[in-house]
């Protein structure tokens, strides 16, 4: 049931927006756990079979760039990569009930970490532009944008709001 003072649309922008951090948290899931699954073992080994197996040309600039920084990985950058993965993982999970579950400290929580990460996507746009950078900028600033908008219309007492809205 919509909280009071909710408009009609607000539910269903909410869904697409969990669904989404949803989609990012179990993918970043699935990375840490392929990150923990290396451990041990020859990434730059492993990689090259994959490379065989789907075809690539190994003689490729990107494959052969790609070969040898796998070969830098060792077991303490996979362990960092799992750690951060499943970290940044639980926050995109828990933005993405507590959005699905319409809850006001999820909105907050989703404007604050969503927006802190849009400078340093700029930053990866000043470095090299994509079709994947820009949408995911966009999508981003569109998710932020949004909150915050319905934030600001919905903000009487917020402090009162969000300490019931825990419960």
């Amino acid at each position: 049931m919509p909280t009071e003072g909710r408009d009609a649309a607000h539910p269903l922008a909410l869904r697409l927006i969990a669904v989404f951090k949803l989609l990012k948290g179990v993918l970043l899931l699935a990375v840490g756990i392929g990150a923990l699954r290396l451990v041990h073992r020859d990434v730059a080994e492993i990689l090259s079979r994959w490379v065989a197996e789907l075809r690539f040309d190994p003689q490729s600039r990107f494959i052969h760039a790609l070969l040898l920084r796998a070969g830098a990985v060792d077991d303490h950058m996979l362990r960092r990569i799992g750690a951060g993965t499943f970290v940044y993982s639980a926050l995109l999970l828990t933005e993405g009930v507590g959005l699905w579950l319409e809850k006001r400290w999820a909105e907050y929580l989703t404007v604050i970490f969503t927006g802190s990460f849009l400078p340093l996507e700029v930053y990866e746009l000043t470095r090299r532009i994509n079709a994947t950078r820009v949408s995911i900028l966009v999508i981003n600033v569109l998710i932020v944008a949004y909150l915050i908008a319905f934030l600001r219309r919905a903000s009487p007492g917020t402090a009162a709001i969000m300490a019931a809205d825990i419960g």
